[in-house]
């Protein structure tokens, strides 16, 4: 029987065993709180001062200093955020897009609450942002920018650098949510204006529950989490010391593989969207196809539903994910589908497929095999197809759903 296919790496990731190994002695020998001072803490010291400098090297930063242990990418995006308005309080303007991840938006619809203005800057067909909009935006009543490096669902890659360079240049703070970026592009932050930066361990084969704010020196800042000397008294709380060591070799790891992320990874994404397309009618990519993550596809499949999509694929031992948040019950489309004005009739027919360095031209080859046959399954179940194509008009069929 074939093995169990998982192309879902952008939910999460399996822990690569090195890291595994990496972590072991942490709970079993070298378990002292490193903010102590004997020989039990010494060890564990070095262990999160090595792990700093992976990360840095991954991410390419100036100094080790630069980089906070948090919990996971959410901690990093909230007090990235948090901090800025704290640091700047006659600030009350952000500038982020309509496609942030929650993590993002969830914040700053809070504060939109709490008076704030929110500028969510919106996408085109294919998730690209207006620079020229985005310029008229700047000004010295924003405490700070927040734009995700790629789009969790399309892959999608914003140009954050330049973006970056133009907050700079009018004295506005730029963070950008680097979770699905880091270890799949790339980067080195020396040279940019990037202020601070989120990722998130087990988006790159580390453990869940390890996270990272990178935060340039010289930027404001105001600890998020208080109560003790941790991390420089900017992230208080005893450190999550084998998490912190894994997510150090997951990034030494990530630096290595990073080139193979380039050329393998992508060669099977490429040849899953060629077979797909070629042999499914009805079907499209969403995004940006000339600029996005190597890893990431999402295919719009045309008057059927994501969910159904998913349970045949995991029937057949096949886990990827839906672009819609029909997954969680409801037919309405993804915020992220309903911002690229994709139509109806297949914004809730999105799934992703995402892969990792642990995933083979095999698997391609058994999604190819399987896919067709569940998608001309479910046309035939559909009302909006007569068994040759979309029956007339379609759109209004669909309509009432997402009034």
């Amino acid at each position: 029987m074939m093995k169990d296919i998982y192309l879902d790496n952008n939910a999460t990731t399996k822990v690569d065993p090195a890291v595994v190994d990496m972590m072991i002695p942490y709970f079993l020998e070298q378990y002292g709180n490193p903010s102590s001072i004997h020989k039990f803490a010494d060890g564990v010291a070095k262990g999160l001062k090595h792990a700093r400098q992976q990360v840095q090297a991954l991410i390419g930063c100036e100094h080790d200093s630069e980089i906070i242990f948090t919990s996971c990418g959410t901690e990093s995006n909230s007090t990235a955020i948090l901090s800025a308005i704290k640091a700047q309080p006659n600030k009350k303007e952000i500038i982020t897009t309509t496609v942030e991840h929650p993590a993002i938006l969830s914040v700053c619809d809070m504060l939109e609450k709490e008076g704030y203005t929110i500028h969510r800057m919106p996408v085109d067909k294919a998730g690209r942002l207006n620079l020229n909009a985005y310029k008229n935006l700047l000004s010295n009543n924003v405490a700070i920018v927040s734009v995700m490096w790629a789009n969790n669902e399309t892959g999608t890659i914003f140009p954050v650098e330049e973006m970056a360079d133009m907050a700079n240049a009018e004295g506005v703070m730029f963070h950008t949510d680097a979770v699905q970026a880091v270890g799949k592009i790339p980067m080195n932050l020396q040279y940019t204006k990037i202020d601070m930066l989120s990722l998130s361990g087990h988006k790159l084969h580390a453990p869940k529950g390890i996270g990272v704010l990178y935060l340039r020196r010289g930027t404001r800042y105001r600890a998020l989490l208080r109560g003790g000397h941790q991390e420089r008294g900017r992230r208080a709380g005893t450190e999550n010391s084998a998490s912190i060591v894994g997510l150090g070799k997951a990034c030494e790891l990530a630096l290595e593989f990073i080139k193979y992320e380039n050329t393998q990874v992508k060669a099977m994404r490429d040849r899953l969207e060629r077979g797909l397309t070629d042999q499914i009618p009805h079907c499209f990519i969403t995004g940006d196809i000339y600029n996005r993550l190597p890893n990431t596809t999402d295919i719009a499949f045309e008057y059927i539903e994501g969910e159904s999509i998913l349970m045949l694929l995991n029937k057949a031992g096949i886990a990827a994910s839906s672009g819609s948040a029909c997954t969680s019950g409801s037919l309405e489309p993804s915020h992220v589908m309903r911002a690229m004005d994709i139509p109806y009739t297949a914004a809730h027919g999105t799934i992703r497929f995402s892969f990792s360095r642990y995933n083979d031209m095999s698997e391609v080859d058994e999604v190819l095999r399987v896919m067709p046959g569940i998608v001309a399954t479910l046309r035939k179940l559909s009302p909006y197809w007569d068994g040759n194509g979309p029956v007339a008009d379609p759109e209004k069929a669909f309509a009432p759903v997402y009034a």
